[in-house]
């Protein structure tokens, strides 16, 4: 008799999902592609998600080629620039899992493009990607739910606790996520944020998941922290934003969102969107121009609503050598 562990008893019980986190800058607005379930529109309640599917061992090549094929299918996009972010395979994470379907193994991907027009616009739309992450976007200053929901919360979490070193364990986790007391937002944490709103059953995606104790008090909490996405999306997504705000400060991967030329206030708009933080202007302009990312092509924009400014393109060094210089952020979020 083969033992209930089996390869085939492990291939009928596991599938892999390929998933695109594909991200553009419009309107200093950063925008992710996603793709109605079922066919329904966005006024629908039902759950959206980013463009996925299946892969298929015989059909597709490798992984990506799988990503790329279900992403033309399902969008008409022809990605340029992807990357592979993470493998995420946590048990009972997915419904279909808990009543008894094959356990999936996401392979998530994050894409950049310039936003287009879709081939297929009933399946799939732009939206910004903050409307999943209120929590996340600074540029205005300290979000209010952070200290009118999210913090308390988290607190009443942490006198949970049993024991001191629990509590402590708990607070340097909710300190460390969120900067509190004393320490620092790092804005690279995106994901370590979402995974704990999860545990703590504040996102409505954790109210699905009966491994996670939520208060009923906390179900009309979820509704106001960002749109949920189905199965584990939002964590994909969650990931493509903390590489993005990493990966700007040390690669010059900004290039991939922006136009061919381009003012240095666009710039530094398109780098504040990803970031979620507004920078000092003159610090950011010495710095880009210092550290060779940029040259002036001569020419000047007259759609800037006030004097012409200087245009500005990518050096042909840092379009043919990706492991050149990125840009770092010159600032930090304030609170109000």
């Amino acid at each position: 008799m083969a033992p209930s562990n089996s390869l085939e008893s492990l291939d009928s019980a596991v599938v892999i999902d390929l998933n695109a986190a594909i991200v553009a800058v419009t309107c200093e607005q950063p925008r992710i592609l996603l793709r109605f379930s079922d066919r329904n529109k966005e006024s629908d309640k039902t759950p959206i998600g980013l463009p996925y599917g299946l892969f298929d061992p015989a059909g597709h090549r490798t992984l990506e080629e799988g990503l790329r094929a279900w992403v033309k299918e399902q969008t008409g996009l022809h990605l340029g620039y992807v990357e592979q972010l993470y493998t995420f395979g946590d048990r009972f994470r997915d419904p279909k899992e808990r009543k008894g379907g094959p356990r999936p193994v996401s392979v998530g991907y994050v894409a950049l493009v310039h936003q287009t027009n879709l081939t297929n616009p009933k399946d799939a739309a732009w939206s910004g990607w903050y409307r999943f992450f209120p929590w996340e976007d600074w540029r205005a200053g300290q979000p209010p739910m952070l200290d009118s929901v999210i913090i308390p919360k988290l607190e009443e979490w942490c006198n949970t606790a049993t024991t001191k070193a629990e509590l402590n364990r708990m607070r340097d986790r909710a300190d460390l996520a969120f900067g509190l007391r004393g320490a620092a937002w790092d804005g690279e944490r995106v994901l370590e944020r979402y995974e704990l709103l999860y545990e703590v059953g504040l996102v409505a995606e954790s109210l699905l998941d009966t491994r996670v104790r939520v208060a009923k008090k906390h179900k009309k909490v979820s509704s106001i922290l960002g749109q949920p996405l189905i199965q584990d999306h939002r964590r994909i997504l969650a990931t493509a934003m903390g590489r993005l705000r990493g990966k700007i400060k040390y690669r010059p991967v900004i290039f991939e969102l922006m136009q061919r030329t381009f003012t240095l206030l666009q710039l530094q708009r398109t780098v504040e969107a990803l970031s979620g933080t507004r920078l000092h202007k003159q610090n950011f302009r010495r710095l880009v121009e210092n550290e060779g990312l940029v040259e002036p092509t001569g020419g000047m924009s007259t759609r800037t609503g006030g004097r012409p400014a200087a245009l500005f393109c990518f050096r042909p060094e840092v379009l043919h050598e990706r492991p050149a210089p990125g840009v770092r952020l010159v600032g930090r979020p304030k609170s109000n």
